[in-house]
Order: structure tokens, then sequence, then C-alpha cells
């Protein structure tokens, strides 16, 4: 009998670690035939702390929202007395489970099913067999099975993997390298992080299996530095695997070498873009070069470079021991096999989420998501990250693909996925985007540069009710050339969330800019709190709770705001009583 702690970022920061430790200390105490082992995230992230008690013939049990007591209680009802509490239940491996239904996990397979630190656990899982599989190939073998796959960079551009993979091999030059792109910057988007977390050996098999098939001795893992668990599981898995000989010299036994160190990053944005990222590799500030070259001619030390992010390369064991046509049988025509999202925002089942491509945004919303918290109606989804855009309501429908995603004016991006409900003000997404990208722009370029700033700083009188006529021409102009004339992708996308509202919630603009209204109650310097006298009945509360003092009226009288003192605080809002709902805000 095992228990399983889910301890990735999410879990541990929700009491994972005060678990394990309790249940460990009880278990060694007590002297109980139970394992207790750690585990990553399996995607739940709204249920966190997470613990499974695997039973003996293979049946998983999994409980939510746990304290250490309440943990204990389980241990002690169920794997000793053979009585689940059905009060902390969550799941059931032989049932039908709200959240992993409509799910394919590939690239997430092991993930919060294994121990991340255990090489064992990865191999008993069929972890490694790809290795050997390919051992046996030759390198045009291997090119051609990812070929057949149709497999995709995952990082959010969609370019073939296999194109990649046969251009770095094609070059000449005897040393080349690979690369794993970790830097994983997107607000809202935890995929490569918990893929790392949860199961770092499927992500080394990945990068060694490219090595093989172009030719290199040599890969990094580019790591952004505020992910120290991922980082700290790779080097378990990294020594594990050297040990074990999946790395290092004449690996299984066949003449071929590869080794990986780690590269830890600042966590600059701009170094997700592969050239940026070379740049830092190589000890000089992150800004992106001309292309071409690429980096496959010249690219690390103006060496053939291959780089893939974490997510492509976690899907390429799977698809040598599946098959190419395994893995292009799931999706579109092309836009092949499964993606992984991470759900934040506005939704009741936020985690990580892994599905076949073709799926729709209302069946990944609505059916995987537990649709909107406090069932709100539904706005937007933003897809893509700061690079990508918008989508409303009135697309739900939008099959995610590519092709599909592109034509709404968003992105697939790496797959972040940040909903928002009928309290969103668009025009502050829109806003708090491109303050992201401008402030994280390298400034190489002016269009980024000076652009995204003109652009920022128009969105920002807007909100603070001081746009002009003529402001969204002006945003739309300046989105124009930004997006001809920038050097890299951070500055050709930046203007996505901006262009998307314009385009699908254009009204809230005008409202901001004519009304001088907020649509949404977000924009703060839009707002106006009055206290209805029909309602009033004198209790004083905001009176108290007003620092600015501008609320003025005695016991059991109808009390007023005054509007040239208001500071807009809203603290008089949260604290009349809602038997009243006296104060209100337009």
């Amino acid at each position: 009998m095992i228990i399983r702690v889910g301890l990735g970022s999410c879990g541990i920061a929700a009491g994972g670690n005060e678990i394990y430790n309790y249940l460990h200390k009880n278990i060694h105490d007590k002297q109980w035939s139970i394992d207790i082992e750690p585990t990553g995230c399996i995607g739940m992230c709204y249920l966190e702390p997470l613990i499974d008690v695997v039973l003996d013939h293979g049946v998983i049990y999994t409980y939510g929202n746990l304290n250490p007591e309440k943990a204990l209680d389980i241990v002690e009802h169920h794997l000793l007395n053979q009585n689940p509490l059905q009060d902390y239940l969550v799941a059931c491996s032989n049932e039908a489970n709200q959240g992993l239904e409509g799910q394919v996990r590939v690239a997430l397979q092991r993930c919060g099913i294994i121990n991340p630190e255990s090489i064992d656990d990865y191999i008993y899982s069929q972890g490694y067999l790809a290795l050997e599989q390919v051992l046996s190939l030759t390198p045009e073998q291997v090119i051609v099975e990812i070929k057949n796959s149709g497999l995709s960079g995952r990082g959010g551009a969609g370019f073939p993997t296999w194109f990649k993979w046969e251009a770095t091999r094609e070059e000449k030059i005897p040393v080349k390298y690979v690369i794993c792109n970790a830097d994983e910057g997107d607000p809202g988007a935890f995929m490569d992080r918990s893929l790392l977390e949860g199961d770092p050996h499927t992500v080394l098999e990945g990068m060694t299996i490219a090595a093989y098939a172009i030719g290199a001795a040599e890969g990094i893992i580019y790591v952004r530095a505020e992910y120290p668990l991922a980082i700290k599981r790779l080097e378990i898995a990294i020594e594990q695997a050297n040990n074990r000989g999946f790395l290092g010299t004449n690996i299984l036994g066949s003449p071929f070498s590869f080794q990986i160190i780690i590269k830890q990053g600042a966590g600059a944005f701009v170094c997700g873009e592969e050239t940026a990222l070379i740049a830092s590799l190589e000890g000089e500030r992150g800004m992106p070069r001309l292309k071409p070259p690429f980096p496959s001619q010249k690219g690390y030390w103006g060496l053939p470079t291959n780089i893939n992010n974490v997510e492509t390369l976690a899907n390429v064991p799977w698809i040598i021991r599946h098959g190419g046509e395994s893995f292009a049988a799931m999706g579109t025509d092309k836009s092949k096999g499964t993606k992984v999202f991470a759900l934040a925002g506005k939704i009741k089942r936020g985690g990580l989420i892994e599905v076949p491509m073709g799926i729709s945004l209302r069946d990944i919303i609505y059916d995987i998501g537990g649709g909107i918290k406090e069932d709100k109606q539904f706005k937007a989804v933003q897809l893509g990250g700061p690079s990508g855009g918008c989508i409303p309501a009135a697309l739900l429908d939008t099959v995610v693909d590519y092709e599909s995603i592109k034509k709404t004016g968003a992105i697939m991006g790496s797959g972040g996925m940040i909903i928002m409900d009928e309290s969103t003000c668009m025009v502050d997404i829109a806003r708090y985007f491109l303050h992201f990208t401008q402030d994280e722009s390298c400034g190489k370029c002016v269009p980024c540069r000076i652009g995204t700033k003109r652009m920022l700083e128009i969105l920002e009188n807007i909100c603070a009710g001081k746009g002009t006529p003529g402001d969204l021409d002006r945003l739309e102009t300046l989105a124009a050339g930004i997006k001809s004339s920038s050097l890299c992708g951070l500055g050709q996308s930046a203007p996505n969330p901006v262009l998307t509202t314009l385009k699908y919630f254009r009204p809230e603009y005008e409202a901001h800019l004519e009304d001088k209204k907020c649509p949404a109650h977000q924009c703060k310097a839009l707002l106006t709190y009055f206290i209805d006298p029909k309602r009033c009945k004198g209790c004083t509360l905001c009176v108290k709770k007003c620092p600015a003092q501008c609320i003025s009226g005695q016991v059991k009288e109808v009390h007023v705001i005054d509007q040239e003192k208001c500071i807009k605080c809203g603290n008089c809002l949260e604290v009349c009583p809602t038997k009243f709902n006296a104060v209100v805000v337009d």
C-alpha cells in the first residue's frame, strides 16, 4: 500500500510538505507497513493539497483540500480499516472523474503518478525504452518517425519539429548542440514547470533522442531561476541518468555519447525567443538578432543548434514508443497530437490539462474546467499569453488548433489560458498585457521599445479617464507599425491583446472615452461611489471606515459622499450591510 502526496509547486504552496512530514512521522512512529512517496502535480491545482491512496490491486483514490489531520484520518480509515472517506474523496481511478474526462495525456502521462525523484519509477513506467529503440535505428529513421507524427513546436510558433532536426543534422560542422527552452515566462502559464517538476526524465530522454538524431554530444537546459524545484529535480534526474548509463559516454553500450547541463536564466521574458536565449547562454545580454542565419545553421557559439521547448521534447519518447502515426491520429489535419494548457483566472477548476487538438474552447472551459467561478457570465479567454489575444464568448465554439486560433487574432502560444468573466475590464486587460511586454522589451529595436511605450501611454490615459478623440485610431496605427517592423516575435505580437480587444470589445473602449465610465467597474478613476437615500439607514459603518473622511451624516439619517474628497477606495461598498446595499458604484 502506498500514499502519494502531491508535491509540485502548487501542492507545496497549499501545504503539501506539512502533510508529507506529518504522515511520514506517524507512519514511522506507529510502524505501519505503508510506503509514502512524493509526486508531481496531477493537474488538479484547485484541489491542492492532494494525496493518493494506492491499493495493492492498483485502484487509486485521490483526496483533496486536506490538512495534516485530515490526511492522517484518511490513512487510518481507508488503508487500515478499508473505509474510504467520502467527505474528502475527489477522484477514483475506476470511476469517471470530473476534470480528467476528455483529457488525453501524452506529455503529462506520468505527472502526478510517479515519484519524480526516482529513476526506477520512470523506468518501471516504460521510461528510456524509446531511447533503447532509437539506438537501433539510424538518425534519419528517427527524424522520419518524428515527421510522420506531425509534431510541431509547443512553445508557440508551431514550427515542424522534424524540420528543425533535419536542418541541424544536415549541417556539416561536427560539433552541434541541443537546447531545451524552459524559459517559461507567460503570465498564467505553468506547463513547463509542472512537467519538469513531475517528470524530468521524460524531458532528458526527449533531449537525448533529439541529440542522437542531429548528431550532438552536448545539451543545455535553459530554465528560469524562479523554478527552484524544477531545477532541483532536473539535477537529481541528470545524476541518476548518468549513473545508470542513459547519459554520458557510450550510452547503453553504444558509440553514442551525450551530456546535459543546466543553465539558470535571470527571468527575462525576451529570452524565450531562441536567439535571445542563445545570447544569454553565451554571457551576453538577452537580445534577439536577425534571422537568417537560423540557430540550426549558426546557433550557440556560432555552431549548429537545435532548440525545442519542454513540452515538445516530452512528447518525443511517447512518439517513438507508439509510432508517429499514433500521435498523428490525434488532433486535426494540420495540428496533430495533444496540447497542454494551464487554466487560470475566473475558472472553477484551475490547473493543468492535456487535450487533443481540435477540441473546442467551450469544451475546455465548461466540461473540463467546470465553468466560470460563482457561475458568472463568461466574457473572454486570453490565449497565448501577452503575445496572444482575447477571444470573446461569441467564439467559444472555436476549435483549438493553430489555424483556427490564429483566425481569431490570438495565437496558441505555449498554452496559457486566462479565463475572464463579466467583471473584467477588457481595456484594463489590454493595458496590463501591454505593460508586461513593454516592460520586458529588450529595447534593441525602435518599434518595440518606443512604439509599445506610446501605446501603453494611450491605454493608461483611457483607463484614467483622460482619453481623447482619435485614441483608438492612434492605437491601431501604432499596432500596425510595431507588428510589421519589430525585430523579433515579442514586438511583432505585442499589440495582439490591444487589437483583439478593440476588435471584439470596442464599445468598452468607447464607454471609457466618451462616457468616462468603465462598464465593468474596474478602472478606479472612472468610478463614482454614492449612497442611495432610499436604502441608507444611517448605520454609520461607512463613516467609520472611510480613510478620506468624505462621508457625512448622523446616526439613523441618510449619509452623503463628498465626491471631491472621495479617493474611490471602495471601503464604503465593502462594509455597507448586504441587507441595505445602500452604497452604489457607477
